[in-house]
């Protein structure tokens, strides 16, 4: 009994640490990291807690002939392999991605919710630029001659010609008269009083304007050549301003273009307007420019004034001050050797460090230092734009040279997660091919839970009646295999944990037909058993062969099982049908267990029990209606 007691403590310390690793949802031992908030901790598929479906196509076009191209399986393999990297890297947990066909690639991410972040993160190609942005740059309007500028006045802002005369309709027929708009039926406004007209009149005398009073404006009628390239320039500068408060929003600062004016006249004037001052009237060819305040009071120039300053024949020559122009410098993310997440040291704001390298470090160190020598001679501080995608992040001064080859990303957007996956994608550069999503489908958690739910209660019922059945009919041996169901249960469940094996609800219907297979090979055992009890041999014997001759039946039954699992395997890693994969997988490795717990765990309880002196009456050792079988012999093993 000393030497199966020895089997039966290796079995219980097996068994412990298989509870221990189920009890405990998650597992952190040195780097080895298990477990999740899910039941058990056990990762469960996209069908059972839900998550993400996501089916990508590759889109790999021909830049010459724009015609699309066959992608190698190598490419699609680089591909699964960089978003596998992507993804496990950034916290989203372990993808399921399996390449469909030639050019397709599913991924699944159970238990993911932030759909936004995972499509961002899979699809982004993370391409990094650095341009150099030279602020206030002067250039001359070349585009627009004194030819193209038919005629030139002060005056206020052209209205649209509107008639606002009504003409009263006779009607022929009945000799009325009849108003001709809906207005005129409306009751006269009664006339300002005498005070406003006169103070009204005063004010007009003293600034010496006009009836058709308004600031002055520089009226000039432009050929349609002109008109279009006068139209173009309000449209940068517009769009200028525009960028001018998008950087005010991101904490930047950057000038905005202005369009510099230089009026040679009865006198000489020169200023300088934006793109809200340059007003085109309705769709003509003339152009309305506002003119400044009085250089003395601040106040509006009175247009008697203005007219005598430009005088009568005047002369404009304009100069566009663009407010900045991003310069390609060669610099990209191919020029990274690390992007990393951290924290600025004053303002506790995540950001990302990059570090360059040689030629990086070269090029980013000629750059600062060009920029710090050109505000030396000239005042003007430029930037450097860091682009992602086309999209800006940020464009900061630089204050001196940096030639270590060292600069951090910041934004105010920036989260902790942002700023990971920011890294990664930088890190791991462009996608291997271009890919476009095709397929999403997000999968609900609510329906995953029902589903695990139904399938936990399908499987305890199983199990149970399964149990119920093997004690009654085969008694001691029926109970003691019973056992060894339950810690077959227990550590199949185990090594799907620590595996791990992504269980979905086909590995969950594998893992209930393995409790079946596993029953089996102890049926085997129990009938071979009975014949040797029949023939008369000892209890110990009786185990001892009904164990060797079941063996050929159970190996042989087991591994062609086996073999049909890699088959189900192999095909559906070429379809990819992941149902199919899982429930192959699954259904392989709870038959190995199955072998381990028939073979070692009942054989080892079964001599255990029947080495006990009390436990070896033919009643509790055969099955019913065995009781014609004669009493063997006292056990002498």
């Amino acid at each position: 009994m000393g030497r199966y007691g020895r089997m039966v403590v290796l079995i219980a310390a097996i068994v412990i640490a298989a509870g221990l690793a189920l009890g405990f949802q998650q597992i952190s031992l040195g780097g080895f990291q298990r477990g999740g908030d899910t039941p058990l901790g056990l990762s469960l598929g996209l069908d059972l807690q839900g998550g993400i479906h996501l089916v990508y196509q590759a889109d790999l076009i021909d830049p010459d002939t724009g015609e699309s191209l066959e992608v190698s399986p190598d490419q699609m393999e680089a591909l699964q392999r960089a978003i596998e990297r992507r993804v496990n890297s950034s916290g989203l947990g372990e993808p399921i991605i399996q390449i469909l066909g030639e050019d397709r690639l599913l991924i699944q991410m159970p238990g993911v919710r932030d759909r936004d972040r995972a499509v961002a993160l899979i699809g982004e190609t993370a391409r990094l630029e650095f341009k150099r942005r030279e602020l206030s740059v002067p250039r001359d309007v070349t585009e627009i001659t004194a030819d193209d500028m038919l005629s030139v006045s002060v005056g206020p802002m052209p209205t649209p010609e509107s008639e606002n005369e009504t003409a009263a309709t006779t009607d022929a027929t009945e000799g009325e008269t009849t108003p001709a708009t809906e207005a005129e039926e409306a009751p006269a406004q009664p006339p300002p009083p005498p005070e406003v007209l006169e103070a009204l009149e005063q004010v007009i005398e003293e600034r010496g304007l006009a009836d058709d009073a308004g600031p002055p404006m520089l009226i000039i009628e432009f050929s349609e050549s002109g008109a279009a390239n006068m139209q173009a320039i309000a449209d940068r500068l517009n769009a200028s301003f525009a960028a001018f408060q998008a950087a005010i929003v991101r904490g930047d600062l950057i000038p905005y273009g202005t369009l510099d004016v230089s009026i040679e006249g009865a006198e000489h004037q020169r200023f300088a307007v934006s793109g809200s001052d340059i007003n085109r009237v309705e769709d003509s060819n003339t152009f309305a420019i506002r003119l400044p305040a009085d250089s003395e009071t601040n106040a509006p120039q009175s247009m008697e004034d203005a007219r005598a300053r430009v005088g009568e024949s005047p002369t404009v020559v304009f100069a566009e001050i663009q407010g900045f122009i991003d310069e390609d410098t060669g610099l990209t993310g191919d020029d990274l050797a690390r992007a990393f997440p951290g924290q600025h040291t004053a303002s506790q704001l995540p950001i990302v460090n990059l570090e360059f390298d040689d030629n990086g470090t070269r090029v980013f160190g000629e750059l600062t230092t060009d920029i710090v020598r050109k505000a030396e001679e000239t005042g003007v501080r430029d930037q450097i734009a860091i682009f992602l995608d086309d999209q800006e992040l940020i464009s900061p001064q630089v204050n001196t040279p940096i030639t270590a080859g060292t600069a951090i990303i910041e934004g105010r957007d920036f989260t902790v997660d942002r700023v990971r996956d920011l890294a990664l994608l930088l890190e791991s550069g462009r996608l291997p091919v271009p890919i476009t999503l095709i397929q999403e489908r997000d999968v609900d958690a609510i329906l995953g839970a029902d589903s695990l739910a139904k399938s936990v209660i399908a499987g305890l019922v199983g199990l149970g009646l399964v149990l119920a059945f093997m004690t009654l009919y085969y008694r001691l041996p029926g109970l003691l295999a019973s056992i060894a169901l339950v810690i077959y249960a227990t550590l199949v469940l185990a090594v799907f944990k620590l595996t791990p094996v992504t269980l979905t609800l086909s590995g969950v219907a594998a893992l209930i037909l393995s409790i079946g297979m596993a029953v089996d090979a102890n049926i085997l055992i129990f009938e071979r058993m009975k014949d040797e009890l029949r023939a008369g041999r000892t209890l110990l014997m009786s185990i001892n062969i009904g164990f060797d001759r079941a063996w050929p039946a159970i190996r042989d039954g087991n591994v062609s099982t086996l073999i049909t699992c890699g088959i189900l395997f192999w095909f559906a890693d070429q379809l990819g049908a992941s149902i199919v994969q899982g429930f192959a997988a699954t259904l392989a490795i709870g038959v190995c267990v199955s072998m381990f717990t028939a073979i070692t765990v009942s054989r080892t309880l079964l001599r255990f029990a029947a080495s006990a002196r009390f436990m070896r009456g033919n009643r509790l050792w055969l099955p019913s209606g065995g009781g014609e079988i004669p009493q063997p012999a006292a056990a002498t093993e």
